[in-house]
């Protein structure tokens, strides 16, 4: 796929396939394209040539709403919570675009909170009060209440301390475990494709290297083209 904002062309071509229960990573220095990448397949950033296809069905040109109610959903960067509004607030408009009622919202909330105890003891406290490993939580808790079959994650790890950083990645580990398809864009390279099964490396809007995230994670090159585009 490629896409521009109007005349300037920010991805090249980009191809890339992400397989029932793996971990992708998509790797890349500032201003490569990773989040107008992942903004293009939820429908965010129409596409200006190319075929997104989500469970073998071209989703190109459908509404970011009925991209999330067939299964695909996005934590975007920064979070993007509703500071003012509560943590069950912000859980229930996670399940905004499947029309749950309200009985199912709440058994749905219940079932995600088992993953994240302490979430749970915030559970009436404001979004924006929250510490930046909580938001995260949140978002990435958020985004499970669509029930997603693939979660796209970008830059989790962003403004977290190491220790935080850590528990988010068991998290996503813990998810994919579960059966939860995860791609994931981050900047922390090492990290990425520790936790990961394939990675693709995007320089200026193109894909340039691909591969097993265990040949590209010793492999000098990928860190030379990631950070500095060499």
């Amino acid at each position: 796929m490629s896409f521009s904002y109007g005349d300037v062309p920010i991805l090249h071509d980009i191809s890339l396939t992400v397989s029932e229960k793996e971990i992708v990573s998509l790797i890349g220095g500032n201003g490569t394209g990773k989040t107008t990448t992942l903004m293009a397949i939820s429908g965010l950033c129409p596409i200006r040539s190319g075929r997104i296809e989500f469970l073998g069905k071209d989703i190109q040109g459908l509404s970011f709403h009925r991209i999330v109610s067939m299964g695909l959903s996005q934590v975007p960067e920064g979070r993007q919570l509703f500071p003012q509004m509560t943590v069950y607030e912000n859980l229930e408009l996670g399940a905004y675009a499947l029309h749950k009622s309200t009985q199912e919202k709440k058994k749905e909330i219940s079932r995600i909170l088992g993953y994240f105890p302490l979430l749970a003891t915030r559970i009436n406290q404001m979004a924006g009060t929250l510490s930046g490993g909580e938001q995260q939580v949140l978002a990435i808790s958020r985004a499970l209440m669509s029930q997603p079959k693939l979660l796209m994650l970008d830059e989790p790890s962003l403004g977290l301390a190491p220790l935080i950083v850590k528990e988010i990645f068991r998290i996503v580990e813990e998810l994919n475990v579960s059966g939860v398809t995860v791609l994931l864009v981050e900047q922390n390279i090492r990290l990425s494709l520790t936790v990961s099964n394939r990675g693709y490396v995007l320089v200026n809007g193109r894909v340039v290297l691909e591969g097993d995230s265990k040949i590209l994670l010793n492999d000098e090159k990928v860190i030379k083209k990631a950070y500095m585009g060499m």
